[in-house]
């Protein structure tokens, strides 16, 4: 059976751009099946040499938006090396320009974008997201706009980045019997908070999956059906105690998903 289709997004900005671009050529594939994953602000050669490795393992391609010409040419010999297709999407357009404009370009990441209180607003909703993540520092419960809960499995990091990109600051936090939630949930307005829950057969074959991609066996307590009715009946405990609002993620994409809260939100 083929394997979604992947194409990794390297950028030294966001990486909006290059996702653009590489969706409108996805568009023409596979009815729109596949998958893309941003890896953004790339300063660094480790950084390159991770994503040609992703590539390599799981039969995927690389598109870059990189001004800097080292990282461009270094991306595109490595991925030369490894047999990996790689699509320089900006070097060839600032080469050309370079030559018609007789002028030198600034090579400066992120210029597309104009410097208002928009797009600060959506970095710094990004960057939010990342600080917040997965209940790494219960402080950012209180500045959130929205938080997040839900046992592991549950697309709370993926929704928290899309949702960032709404301009959103989104802060979520994984449910565990063995671990008492952060008493910051229980002072918020629970309209701020957001249950994600999830039919235990769809999270037993998502985290069967996840194990066989970690090379593990499928049958560790992660993915046991006994563990998994424990962990959602101490979310519904979590929920009721809170009182917030709770989607089904079972069978809904990350997008759609974020769709019911923008519009819980616009309510």
């Amino acid at each position: 059976m083929k394997t979604e289709p992947i194409v990794y997004v390297l950028s030294d900005s966001v990486g909006e751009t290059a996702e653009l671009v590489i969706k409108a050529g996805l568009s023409q594939f596979n009815n729109g099946d596949y998958k893309i994953q941003r890896i953004p602000y790339v300063e660094d050669k480790v950084t390159v040499d991770e994503t040609i490795q992703l590539a390599k393992e799981r039969n995927g391609i690389i598109g870059f938006t990189l001004v800097d010409p080292k990282l461009r040419n270094y991306v595109n010999e490595q991925a030369k090396k490894f047999d990996i297709e790689a699509i320089d999407i900006m070097g060839p357009m600032i080469s050309a320009m370079e030559r018609a404009f007789e002028n030198t370009p600034r090579l400066e990441a992120g210029l597309v974008h104009k410097l208002d209180e928009d797009y600060f607003k959506r970095v710094e909703a990004i960057e939010f997201a990342v600080k917040y993540d997965d209940g790494r520092d219960s402080r950012g419960i209180a500045r959130a706009d929205i938080i997040l809960i839900g046992v592991s499995r549950t697309s709370k990091t993926p929704l928290s980045q899309y949702l960032a990109h709404k301009r959103l600051k989104v802060a979520n936090v994984p449910i565990v019997p063995e671990v008492d939630p952060p008493e910051e949930l229980y002072g918020i307005d629970s309209k701020k908070c957001i249950g994600l829950s999830i039919s235990p057969e769809k999270l037993n074959e998502i985290r069967r999956e996840r194990l066989k991609a970690l090379g593990l066996g499928d049958q560790a307590t992660y993915a046991n059906m006994q563990r998994i009715h424990e962990e959602l009946a101490y979310f519904d405990k979590v929920v009721n105690t809170i009182g917030c609002e709770v989607i089904d993620v079972s069978n809904k994409a990350v997008e759609e998903t974020a769709n019911i809260i923008l519009h819980m939100i616009q309510k």
